[in-house]
This record gives structure tokens, sequence and C-alpha cells, in this order.
């Protein structure tokens, strides 16, 4: 098998069944031996910010001198990123290998009416779990694929859980409220475990304290048990109790981010103190400073500025909005955008429309729910560029623009992955 007819075979699986539930993936953990259980793990749930506090966690433990995991969703560069170990990608000949094993287990469920129709998501997240236990990791960082209470993820028992953040997102799977969709993540929440939660509104805030509650889950609240404190440069101060390290450097761009890294240190430290490893406080330092996380406000051009920024819904679009008053308020800015039919496109132009100074671009890109452009032409009218080529506008953008200006690539994680491959390869 090569590991094109590899990842072939995965991609051909459903996206969803319409039947949701952790059956399916459960009976095909116990098929393998239940690899999960032999893991050591951290959840992390959220609307946004899971994959770079996943990243920071991770970072942290990889300094600590620990064997770390992670599993995180969608891929920027390549398929096997989204299970990875000290951040290295699973080799092509490996995942290779666990798609043999599984294929057959798959092919014996599916003959099971109760347990047919096992998916994509379903497969990798049973395919990482097995891949870690083999490769014998200290730790497993593990993120969310969508929601909590029904992911496939949630088959897991942490050694403490986190979620980041609730904003309106996927209402379609997961609720039109942000109440409903803070029930989805706080489905995470297990007897006993400890759940760290970021900076979240008040009506998600009481949900999650009700299942924490029946759950007897002691809370690590944002900004009572832990906080942060911005200082000069995007650098920053954290405050956890007794502990106090002040002057943090982070290497993931954007004072949203800041808020990511000081969830990252308390999951940290809520972890270490759990399992009996002590993190010093140049382990933390490093740790947030050594971290790297892809197409989050990542620089990938100087003279013009070019910045890649997945903001893929309105939540992230408020942070981005955020960064770009606060980072670059005198800058001519060009921005590239695009997104799929499933998120609130309308909304997402209006916010970009306000950035002072801007010229939007809108696009389409090689995906089958990317935006069809025929469905926004009035906004012409209201000097909103429309092109059919990404690759002919980027490259249009970067001959216009002076030396001092910024070019902003955002919306749609699968478009950032296709842009950002596409400047690799230019550069």
């Amino acid at each position: 098998m090569s590991i094109e007819e590899a990842l072939e075979w995965i991609h051909s699986r459903l996206k969803f069944n319409i039947r949701p539930g952790l059956s399916r993936v459960s009976a095909l953990l116990e098929l393998l031996g239940h690899p999960e259980e032999s893991l050591s793990m951290i959840h992390v749930a959220g609307t946004n910010g899971k994959g770079s506090t996943v990243a920071f966690t991770r970072s942290i433990f990889m300094q600590a001198g620990l064997k770390v995991a992670s599993f995180t969703s969608p891929f920027i560069t390549t398929f096997g990123e989204r299970m990875s170990i000290n951040a290295l990608p699973i080799a092509d000949d490996k995942l290779i290998y666990y798609v043999e094993m599984i294929q057959p287990l798959v092919a014996e469920l599916d003959k099971d009416a109760e347990l047919t129709g096992i998916t994509e998501f379903e497969i990798i997240t049973a395919m990482a779990f097995k891949y870690f236990s083999d490769e014998q990791v200290d730790l497993a960082v593990i993120e969310v694929g969508l929601g909590g209470l029904l992911d496939s993820t949630n088959v897991i028992k942490p050694v403490v859980s986190g979620i980041t953040t609730i904003g309106l997102d996927h209402i379609d799977i997961l609720g039109s409220t942000i109440e409903e969709i803070a029930a989805q993540k706080a489905g995470i929440i297990k007897p006993g475990i400890p759940v760290v939660v970021g900076n979240i509104e008040l009506k998600a805030l009481r949900v999650i304290w009700e299942v924490a509650r029946k759950n007897t889950a002691r809370v690590y609240q944002f900004p009572y048990d832990y906080r942060t404190e911005v200082e000069e440069h995007e650098h920053f101060n954290f405050f956890s109790g007794q502990e106090a390290i002040l002057d943090i450097e982070k290497s993931l761009v954007g004072l949203h981010q800041i808020e990511n890294a000081g969830m990252a240190i308390e999951l940290s430290l809520v972890y270490a103190s759990k399992v009996g490893i002590e993190l010093t406080e140049d382990v933390i330092r490093s740790g947030i400073r050594e971290a790297f996380w892809p197409a989050r406000m990542e620089k990938l051009g100087e003279k013009p500025l070019i910045l890649l920024d997945g903001a893929h819904n309105v939540h992230a679009m408020n942070r981005l909005l955020e960064n770009l008053s606060s980072e670059f308020p005198d800058k001519k800015i060009t921005i590239i955008f695009s997104a799929i039919t499933t998120k609130d496109i309308s909304q997402m132009i209006k916010m970009l429309q306000t950035v002072k100074n801007s010229h939007l671009i809108l696009t389409t890109f090689d995906y089958p729910k990317a935006l069809n452009l025929g469905d926004f032409q009035r906004l012409e009218e209201e000097g909103v560029e429309l092109a059919p080529s990404w690759e002919l506008a980027l490259v249009r953008a970067q001959k216009n623009l002076a030396e001092d200006d910024l070019l902003l690539v955002t919306g749609s994680l699968y478009f950032s992955s296709q842009v950002r491959e596409f400047l690799k390869k230019e550069k």
C-alpha cells in the first residue's frame, strides 16, 4: 500500500454518521486492545484556541524532557501532523502500517448493523491512540475534534481536562445557543477529574459549573484561580495561587495567545501536580517561548509583512481584529479572505470591512465546501474585490504593496493550508 492509497481509504469514510455516539469508536478500540487505557492524557475542548493551547502545553512538557504525543485537527502541512510525537508527524510508513492493521477491523464492524459506518475521525482517533500506546509516550495531549460530549476522543479518562473558549460555531451540529454549545463542550468533564477553564462568558460558565458540580470535578477558572497580565511587546505575567512567573516571552503572535499560553501553563501545573512531576520556571518559560503552531498569526514574509491566520469563525475573527488594531494600527493592509459554507461568511466579511486603511479581496479555493463567489457579487459595489484565483490575487498583492504594508491571508484553515504550501514553495 502506498501513502496515497492509505490516505484515500481514510478519506473515503464518512465525515459524520447519522447516529452520533461513542459506540463505534469504542468497539474499534476494543478490537485494538484498548490502547487509550495505557495513556496518561490531557483533554482539550473549546471553540477557539484549542490548537494553540495544545501546542504550548506540548512544548512545556517537551522542555521538561517528556516524550509528548499530540492529537490535533485539522492538519496544515501534512496529514501526519494530526498525530505527532514531540511535534514530529507520524511517518508515512507507520501510517500505512496502522491503516493496514485497522482496515480489516473496520470491515468486520461494518457487518454489524449497530456499528456500521465508522467515520474518518473515529478511525484516526483510534489509530492515534494505538500509535501513541505502541510508542510508549509519557503524555498525550488530545484535542477534541468537534464539540466534546459525543466527540470520538471522549472515550478517554484524562488526568485533567481543559475548555478554552465558547462561541457560536458548528451550530448545525452543536446547537444554536451559547448554552447548548457549552453543554456539548462540558461533556468532556469526567467524575472527579479537574477541569481548567479559559476566558468564557457567564452564560456558558454557568453550564460548565453545573456539569462540573454534578461530576464533583474541581474547576480552575480564569481569571480567578489563574490569570495573565499583558506586558510590553506581547510579553506577559502569569499568576496562579502562590505561583508568579513574570515577563514571559511567547512565540505565537497576537494578544489572544497570552490567554492560550496562560491556560496551557495552568493545565501543565495541574497535570504535573496530579502525576508528581516538578515543572521549573525555566521549563515553563522555554516551553512558551519555543512553541510553534502554523497558520495562527504566522509570519511568512517580510517587506511587505505577510501574515497567515486561520480565523475561521466569528469568534476567531473578533480576536484577529483586536490583534490588527493593537499591533498594526497605522499599516496599510491588504486582506485575502476565503471560508467554507458552513461558517457565517457574511458576518466575517462585514467584520473585515471595518478594518481601517484596508482593501479586502474575497476568493475561493479547492475544497468541496469552499464559498461560491457568485453568491457575493453584490459586494463589488461596496469595494470588495472578487478574485476567482487566490494564487493570482496573492502574487499581484505582493507586487503592489509597499515594503511597510501588510498582506493578511485569513479564513478557513483548509484555505490557510493551501496558501501556506504555496508561499513556502515560492520562497
